[in-house]
C-alpha cells in the first residue's frame, strides 16, 4: 500500500480532511521538541515524501518547500527544555503535537499519529506505529518537524558554539557529552537528561 492510500482509506462521507502528526527531538540533551501536524487534500501525492530519517539533510530540506506549497495547511509546535524538564518528555511531545494542530485552518477531521500515544482533541485521533513510513501526511509532518528543529537547533549553536549543535542538534553525541563535561550545561540544555553526565553539584550551579 503507498503512503497516500494509507491516508485515503480514511476517507468516509464524514471525514474529509485528515492530519498527520509528527514531532522531531525527543531525544536530544538540549533544546525543544518540535511537532507538526499537516493536512493535504486527497489527490496531492509528492513522490520523494518519507520518514524524515531515510532522507538526507538537502532533501529534507527540498521536501520541506514542496510540503508547503502543496499541503492545505500546517501547523507547528514547539515546546521548550523549561518545559520539558517541568512535564517529562512524553507529556512535552503530546502537547507540542496538540498545539501544532491547533493551528491548522481548516481543522481536521481525522488525526494520525505517529507511534503509539496520543492526545484528547475535539475529533478522532488514531496512533499509528512506524506511522512516518505508512501515512502521506504523517511522513510529511515528521520532515516539517525536523527542519524545523534544525533549524532552531542551528541558530541556537551560535551563542553557544562549544557543544557542536549545528552538527549534532543537541543529540548525545560523544563531542556533545565531552563538551558538557568540560564547559558544563546551558540554560538551553535539558536538566533532566543530564543526570548520567553531570554531577548533582554541577547541575545546581546551571539550574538552580
Amino acid at each position: 500500500m503507498s503512503l497516500k492510500n494509507f491516508d485515503n482509506k480514511y476517507l468516509s462521507g464524514k471525514t474529509k480532511l485528515i492530519a498527520g502528526v509528527d514531532e522531531a527531538g525527543r531525544g536530544p540533551l538540549a533544546g525543544p521538541v518540535v511537532a507538526a501536524a499537516v493536512i493535504f487534500a486527497p489527490d496531492v501525492l509528492i513522490d520523494e515524501v518519507d520518514d524524515s530519517k531515510k532522507l538526507n539533510e538537502k532533501k529534507r530540506i527540498e521536501l520541506y518547500d514542496s510540503i508547503l506549497d502543496s499541503c492545505v495547511s500546517y501547523g507547528v509546535g514547539v515546546v521548550d527544555q523549561d518545559e520539558i524538564d517541568k512535564i517529562n518528555i512524553l507529556q512535552a511531545t503530546l502537547l507540542a503535537m496538540q498545539m501544532a494542530v491547533k493551528q491548522l485552518t481548516p481543522q481536521p477531521d481525522y488525526i494520525l499519529i505517529d507511534g503509539n500515544k496520543t492526545f484528547s482533541y475535539e475529533v478522532p485521533t488514531e496512533p499509528v506505529i512506524k506511522g512516518d513510513s505508512k501515512s502521506f501526511a504523517i511522513a510529511a509532518s515528521s520532515i516539517i518537524a525536523k527542519v524545523t528543529r534544525d533549524r532552531i537547533m542551528k541558530k541556537m549553536a551560535k551563542k553557544h558554539p562549544d557543544y557542536l549543535w549545528h552538527k549534532n542538534k543537541g543529540y548525545a553525541t560523544r563531542e556533545h557529552i565531552n563538551a558538557i563535561k568540560k564547559h558544563g550545561a546551558t540554560k538551553l540544555h535539558r536538566k533532566t537528561f543530564l543526570g548520567n553526565i553531570l554531577s548533582d553539584e554541577q547541575l545546581k550551579t546551571t539550574f538552580g
